[in-house]
């Protein structure tokens, strides 16, 4: 059997008498395509920030291509091959889209392929004919775009996402669904996410979280239907 590319053992976090996860085993193989799903306070955000080494586990390990990487530092993720997209904006505003993807490829690619790369991820994008301008001066939509851009120049073979659907509109969070199946085509993504429509979208298989545990993993068909689930979570939007 093949090494999981991202696998919890046991994976517990306390915060004094609060049990934000307990005994999470998760695991994700090469190019797959997970979203995490709960109601408020499942220990989503807690999960993503434990992958992200932003929280340190109690207990437990995490396992990324067989290597313990349960007490890594924030700025390790990247170095170990896994692309992070959190909610926080993460671009240069004063620099242009072609500089902040230039960045990130330049990272792990000696030019002239950095540029090939910056090209070539734009296009994937589609936020080409924006190259040049300000970061800043992006719709909501485009920054979230070409942050994703930034991830995937490094060509990390794991990408973890924290909602990348927020705050679009109906037609953004379509086009977002797109780059993100494109994406899975070279990548393994964990989509952490509440939106229902979105995941329906996207998701091969669900994994649905609850006061820290995960009490189910399943395609979304099924999780949709599943009356805990319903009774936990989705309610009418199951329907």
């Amino acid at each position: 059997m093949s090494v999981p590319l991202l696998e919890t053992r046991n994976l517990n976090v306390r915060f004094g008498g609060v049990h934000a996860t307990r005994d999470v085993n998760f695991v994700l193989a090469e190019n797959e395509l997970r979203c995490v799903i709960g109601p408020n306070g499942a220990g989503k955000s807690t999960f993503f920030k434990l992958l992200t080494g932003q929280v340190k586990p109690t207990s437990g390990q995490i396992l990324f291509r067989g290597q313990d990487i349960s007490r890594m530092q924030p700025h390790d993720p990247g170095r170990l091959g896994i692309g992070i997209k959190t909610q926080v904006p993460s671009l240069f505003n004063g620099l242009s889209v072609w500089e902040n993807v230039w960045l990130s490829a330049r990272r792990t690619h000696a030019e002239p392929k950095a540029r090939q790369v910056t090209a070539s991820t734009l296009e994937r994008v589609g936020m080409m004919a924006h190259k040049n301008a300000l970061a800043g001066v992006l719709a909501h939509g485009q920054r979230q775009w070409v942050e994703l851009a930034v991830v995937i120049a490094g060509d990390p073979p794991l990408i973890l996402l924290d909602e990348p659907a927020a705050g679009m509109s109906d037609g953004e969070v379509a086009r977002t669904a797109e780059l993100i199946l494109e994406i899975n085509r070279q990548h393994a993504l964990v989509v952490v996410e509440h939106d229902m429509s979105f995941i329906r979208m996207i998701a091969r298989k669900v994994t649905v979280l609850h006061q820290g545990q995960i009490i189910r993993e399943d395609t979304p068909d099924r999780i949709m239907a599943d009356p805990l689930v319903q009774q936990i979570y989705l309610g009418k939007k199951a329907h």
